[in-house]
């Protein structure tokens, strides 16, 4: 409302040719940016849900305002000058407003000004401080940020972090716990379940109730920047999935004493990282027996399929078979003591998307089902993928839950299903509450 106000102050009466020439080409500019803006999105497939109107409005006005500061930079009086210049900022600032609450990226200004400024994580603390911990009464769990060795992979990675539940502290060396590995979505950093899920609560109570035990968690950096969209894959985009199969195993099994039974290793992962979790699943079986696919596409995807191969493999055809998961699984044949949970989204309203979580339990595997209600289509890639997986000896079920493609969503599919992560991954049950 403030960038409208201040844009239409800018724009002003002036002159009969400011008007008539100059006011409409200001308004072609924002209306070409909208366009263009659109254009790239869907080009790019960067989202599921369709944005809201007020998204293109926004962006429209910033790019209408800029023009106004730079067409009417001469006409204007010092104090309309004023008024255009902050106008921009303004514009963009609703951009960004409008964009989040689309994605839900930032839950909190507070969540924002950490991540701008960096700051710690909740719980964080340095792996120099470990030792000194070592058979204290640790009542919440630790985070540390570490840099793993990419001697397997050399995928310039970000600073990733580990979760240390109050168990690895006791006694004289760590205990051999499992390992849960989070990956994000397209647009990342490693620290975003964390920040953007709040998921901490989440594992906190569940530790709290177990008698401090819960899986490692491993929030790993699947894209090496923020708008590096690798899908997991190996490509001219980097060799992420060498990083998150041969770099983050050994790193966590040798640095935390880990459990490097794959049995005791579980990927999660919402959007992008859905699909990465069930690719990774599937693609290294000798790694991982459990995944959670949180929204996840069909595959790997940059676009449409040539679009895919050209953008992601670098032109090499032969790729997409070695990481489309529904190829992967024809080819492999049976799987054993595999298993996973697609958890999928159906918006309440096509214009009002809201959020409704369903529990899930263990009992529910195997059993699949979905609402049947408008979705985005999701839905139907996670019933392609777990028909394929049951074909091949995979125990998946789907559940399908009303909201939008947002942190939100995601935040609540990991409190639904970590219960069950925790149990396949070896964890005894925490008693009922």
């Amino acid at each position: 409302m403030l960038a409208l106000v201040a844009l239409l102050v800018a724009v002003g009466w002036r002159t009969r040719r400011w008007r008539l020439l100059w006011v409409p080409v200001c308004v072609l500019v924002g209306g070409v940016a909208a366009l263009a803006a659109w254009f790239y999105v869907d080009d790019q497939g960067l989202a599921s849900d369709p944005a809201p109107p007020l998204l293109w409005v926004c962006v429209a006005a910033t790019g209408g305002a800029l023009a106004v500061a730079v067409l009417g930079w001469r006409s204007a009086r010092w104090w309309r000058r004023g008024v255009s210049a902050v106008a921009v900022p303004l514009a963009l600032l609703g951009t960004g407003i409008v964009l989040n609450q689309w994605v839900g990226y930032y839950p909190t200004a507070q969540a924002a000004w950490n991540a701008l400024t960096a700051g710690p994580l909740p719980q964080q603390t340095d792996l120099s401080a470990l030792a000194g911990l070592r058979g204290t009464e640790v009542k919440v769990g630790r985070i540390v940020p570490v840099r793993i060795p990419d001697a397997g992979s050399h995928f310039p990675h970000r600073t990733e972090y580990v979760y240390l539940p109050p168990a690895w502290f006791a006694g004289a060396t760590p205990p051999r716990l499992p390992s849960v590995m989070m990956i994000g979505g397209e647009f990342n950093t490693p620290a975003d379940w964390v920040r953007s899920g709040q998921i901490m609560p989440i594992v906190d109570k569940y530790a709290a109730a177990a008698n401090g035990q819960a899986p490692i968690l491993v929030f790993v950096d699947s894209s090496g920047s923020f708008n590096n969209d690798t899908e997991c894959v190996n490509g001219p985009r980097g060799d992420a999935a060498d990083h998150l199969t041969r770099d983050v195993p050994a790193y966590v099994t040798s640095r935390f004493g880990a459990s490097s039974d794959p049995a005791n290793w579980a990927v999660i992962g919402w959007s992008m990282g859905g699909t990465c979790a069930i690719d990774l699943t599937v693609t290294h079986p000798e790694l991982f027996h459990t995944f959670v696919d949180i929204a996840g596409d069909l595959g790997p995807a940059s676009g449409d399929k040539e679009q895919t191969i050209r953008r992601l493999y670098g032109g090499d055809a032969a790729q997409w078979d070695a990481f489309d998961p529904l190829t992967v699984i024809a080819r492999h044949g049976p799987y054993t003591e595999i298993a996973g949970l697609f958890d999928d989204l159906t918006p309440l309203h096509p214009q009002r998307p809201g959020l409704n979580t369903r529990p899930v339990d263990e009992g529910a595997v195997g059993m699949g089902g979905h609402d049947g209600v408008y979705d985005t289509g999701e839905v139907g890639a996670a019933e392609k993928l777990c028909d394929a997986g049951r074909a091949a000896g995979i125990d998946c079920t789907i559940h399908t839950t009303k909201g939008g493609h947002t942190w939100q969503f995601a935040s609540a599919a990991f409190a639904s299903s970590f219960p069950w992560v925790a149990a396949r991954v070896g964890l005894p049950a925490p008693p009922p509450a």
